[in-house]
């Protein structure tokens, strides 16, 4: 197992400086791609190796968060791929593994599964797995999810996965951190960093809809869009040029 925990570990430092990278760079270039592609490959390493290693613990853990990690990331990742069509058959079996997590983890809760901070983590653990499940059968159901919402979804999945790796180091592993930092606001604050970066992201991408919503309007002499169209965001997204199309609205 000292190979694994090695490769697990690897994986962790990967995953932060690829999931920095990402962040810090100008969003759908071909260096955040890049740096994607890399953390999700490091995450899917990370993932797996705890799900190998948590049932030799002492006392011993649960696969299944290690699972939730790769389930994140495979779908984060495959948003951002699959721009055109309905979810695929990947999605439809992640949905249902996901939905069958959260009610393991549930049940694991109730019957006495817990952390070092309490039963709370698990039960929040577990709302969060069954808040993605139902996004997934509502994109399912939806058929054709618009650009928008497929950038909402890879933006949050990812920013999950990567708290989990923020998380997972800053706070989980503060012994093997210096003495002098131990137990500082620093730490909580670069572990809980992804979800202001998710927040920063969602608002922006809100009131980039909001506009182009509106200068199409001023533009058209209308209030709304002819036809049932939607506004939809373009994955690129560096400084504040957002560029905006529309699509027609599945019937």
């Amino acid at each position: 197992m000292n190979a694994v925990m090695g490769i697990h570990i690897a994986g962790g430092m990967v995953a932060l400086a690829a999931g920095a990278a990402a962040v810090a760079v100008r969003k759908g270039g071909g260096t955040h791609a890049a740096a994607g592609i890399l953390f999700s490959v490091s995450m899917l390493v990370l993932g797996i190796t705890a799900a190998i290693l948590e049932p030799f613990r002492s006392p011993p853990g649960s696969p299944l968060g290690g699972i939730m990690v790769c389930y994140f990331v495979a779908t984060g990742w495959l948003t951002a791929r699959r721009r055109e069509g309905p979810p695929g058959w990947i999605e439809k079996i992640a949905c249902g593994l996901v939905l069958a997590g959260a009610s393991a983890i549930v049940w694991g809760g109730l019957t006495g599964a817990t952390t070092p901070a309490g039963r709370g983590p698990v039960f929040i653990f577990a709302g969060v797995c069954l808040l993605a499940g139902l996004l997934d059968l509502n994109a399912i159901l939806r058929a054709r999810p618009t650009p928008a919402r497929r950038l909402s979804r890879h933006l949050w999945r990812m920013c999950v996965a990567f708290f989990i790796a923020t998380g997972s180091f800053f706070l989980g592993q503060q012994d093997v951190l210096p003495m002098a930092v131990r137990g500082s606001p620093i730490l909580f604050v670069l572990a809980f960093a992804p979800f202001a970066v998710m927040l920063y992201w969602l608002v922006r991408l809100r009131f980039a809809i909001a506009a182009a919503d509106r200068v199409y309007a001023l533009s058209h002499h209308q209030p709304t869009r002819p036809g049932g169209e939607e506004p939809v965001e373009a994955p690129h997204l560096a400084g504040s040029a957002w560029a905006t199309s529309r699509v027609k609205s599945p019937s």
